[in-house]
């Protein structure tokens, strides 16, 4: 974590087990990651872990450089829904996305499933937590920290924690740390994409 001492103190429980899934247009003989190279493909945001690092990680290991082997490189559709929606609509071939974007959009019926389909689902990676400042007792005072985790972890059990939690599509917060989030470091580290 970039801000000294900062701590990773929660997430979702969905978030300790988290996927990508990369899709295509229906009618390609795509099955596997590999058969993606010479396709068009686009990213979600650049800046996203599920669209667009962990996607990514996982194509360099299935042995595809996605500035080399995609037609006309990477491209970067700015967000989940725009990436589903630029497959559908033939702008690209196959794109990666967020699963919890995809399980919803496909829920709601908004995905036109016969022009576009799943065909690969990523292992499981740590993904978003909540992350506090190494200096919250020192600025809000002792036993900050443990304060805010308890408030968190503790959000079902209150009319008003249920309703947050609501919009997080949580049940409730679960404990998470730092080591947690490594691997996702590791990677960026090995693209290139922090110092």
């Amino acid at each position: 974590l970039a801000a000294p001492g900062a701590e990773a103190i929660a997430q979702r429980q969905r978030d300790a087990q988290f996927h990508s899934v990369f899709i295509v247009q229906r009618g390609l003989p795509v099955e596997k990651l590999e058969d993606l190279r010479g396709l068009t493909f686009t990213f979600g945001s650049e800046s996203s872990t599920s669209g667009h690092l962990m996607p990514r990680y996982f194509l360099v290991q299935a042995g595809i450089d996605p500035e080399k082997d995609f037609q006309g490189g990477s491209n970067y559709s700015g967000s989940h829904d725009t990436t589903w929606k630029l497959v559908e609509s033939g702008a690209f071939q196959a794109g990666a996305l967020n699963e919890a974007v995809w399980e919803k959009a496909i829920r709601e019926d908004r995905v036109n499933l016969s022009k576009v389909r799943l065909f690969y689902t990523t292992a499981p990676y740590y993904d978003y937590s909540w992350t506090i400042r190494g200096d919250v007792d020192q600025t809000l005072g002792a036993g900050a920290k443990e304060g805010i985790k308890e408030a968190l972890l503790s959000m079902q059990n209150d009319p008003l924690g249920k309703e947050i939690l609501e919009l997080y599509a949580a049940e409730r917060f679960i404990e998470t740390e730092n080591e947690n989030y490594n691997a996702i470091e590791e990677v960026a580290r090995e693209l290139g994409l922090v110092e």
